[in-house]
């Protein structure tokens, strides 16, 4: 499988972009998770595919552009929405399932069908689960950053309190990721990333 490289990712989100704030705060963020996942695997000496991370980092999120309206503006009641179609536009730009599969299964710490259907989610019922190790590590890296304006970093525990609200089962998940990967060093500065993160 040919797996893009930094450039020719950064154009597919030039393309795609409705405009250049959307495109400094998705490719931005997507550009720290990978600062994120690379500290990440050099910390614990994962063992990975190292393309395949990156490639699935600067991928994940690209389905986001998809969301913006004629005014401008992000549709954030359909947030949810973004990894498939994500998935979906790398599906019409020629990528492979793996690479598509970091827009669709990263969302959380997973989402189930019974999520889909308890919280009547606006996707078809399924399991969108991250299961390779590198799907893992790239859904774990997003935890640690938050899009929002001005943009942030989440500690461990900020984010394990956060997806508390979604049940048990989501912090269980999360730990079991923490225990997996580790926890990330966030206290060394990443370019673009924001403020420093939430205790």
């Amino acid at each position: 499988m040919r797996i893009p490289g930094p450039e020719e990712i950064r154009a597919l989100h030039e393309k795609h972009a409705p405009s250049a704030e959307a495109f400094a705060l998705v490719h931005t963020h997507c550009e720290v998770v990978w600062s994120i996942a690379e500290r990440l695997v050099s910390a614990s000496r994962l063992d990975v595919d190292v393309e395949l991370v990156r490639a699935g980092c600067l991928l994940h999120d690209i389905g986001v552009y998809r969301l913006y309206g004629d005014d401008g503006r992000l549709d954030h009641g359909n947030y949810i929405r973004h990894g498939l179609l994500g998935h979906e536009l790398l599906g019409h730009e020629g990528l492979p399932e793996p690479l598509r599969r970091f827009c669709s299964h990263h969302t959380g710490v997973g989402v189930t069908k019974d999520d889909v259907l308890r919280q009547n989610l606006p996707i078809p019922p399924a399991d969108y689960l991250a299961v390779t190790r590198e799907e893992r590590l790239v859904m774990y890296a997003d935890k640690f950053h938050s899009k929002s304006r001005p943009s942030a970093f989440l500690s461990p525990d900020a984010y394990a309190a956060h997806v508390r609200r979604f049940g048990e089962e989501k912090v269980a998940a999360f730990q079991a990721l923490r225990a997996e990967f580790g926890d990330p060093d966030l206290d060394r500065p990443v370019p673009g990333g924001g403020a420093s993160a939430r205790p």
